[in-house]
C-alpha cells in the first residue's frame, strides 16, 4: 500500500503511504560583502551563492504501512557519501544532494522491540553539480 510517489530521493521513493514525509524545509545562504564607502551607507557586494539545506521530516508507520527499509536504505547511502539526486513528481529537479544527516525517533514499540511509529528528519545539502547549477541559473535570468 505504497500510494502516489510525490517525490524521489535517487533510488528512494517517498510514498503517500509508507515511506511518506510530512514536511519539506529549504534554507538557501547568500554570501555579501559589505564594503565601506566615504559619505554614505557601506555598500555590499554580492559575492556568490553560498549553501542551501533542505530537510525533509516524515512519520513512519511500519508496522502498518512500512517505510522503514527505505528510512534503512537512505540511512546506508549516507554511509556511502554519494550524491542523490532530489525530484518532484511534478518534474521539478532540485539537484544533486549530500546525505549530511538522519535522524530518528522510534516510539510505541510492541513486545518484540519493533516500533510503531518512527518520526525522522533527513538534512541534505545541495552538492554542486555543473549541469543542473547552469540549467539553474539560466531558468532564473528567465
Amino acid at each position: 500500500m505504497a500510494g502516489p510517489i510525490p517525490m524521489a530521493l535517487g533510488p528512494f521513493m517517498f510514498h503517500a503511504h509508507g515511506f511518506g514525509y510530512t514536511e519539506l524545509e529549504r534554507t538557501l545562504e547568500t554570501q555579501w560583502a559589505t564594503l565601506e564607502t566615504a559619505g554614505r551607507m557601506d555598500a555590499q557586494q554580492w559575492t556568490g551563492p553560498g549553501s542551501e539545506t533542505i530537510r525533509i521530516n516524515g512519520v513512519l508507520f511500519p508496522q502498518e504501512f512500512g517505510g522503514q527499509t527505505t528510512l534503512d536504505g537512505v540511512r546506508l547511502a549516507a554511509r556511502q557519501g554519494v550524491p542523490l539526486m532530489l525530484v518532484s513528481i511534478g518534474g521539478r529537479v532540485f539537484g544533486s544532494h549530500t546525505i549530511q544527516g538522519v535522524e530518528e525517533t522510534q516510539s510505541l514499540h510492541n513486545r518484540i522491540g519493533m516500533p510503531a511509529q518512527n518520526e525522522y528528519s533527513i538534512e541534505l545539502l545541495a552538492y554542486p553539480d555543473s549541469f543542473f547549477n547552469v540549467i539553474g541559473a539560466v531558468a532564473s535570468i528567465f
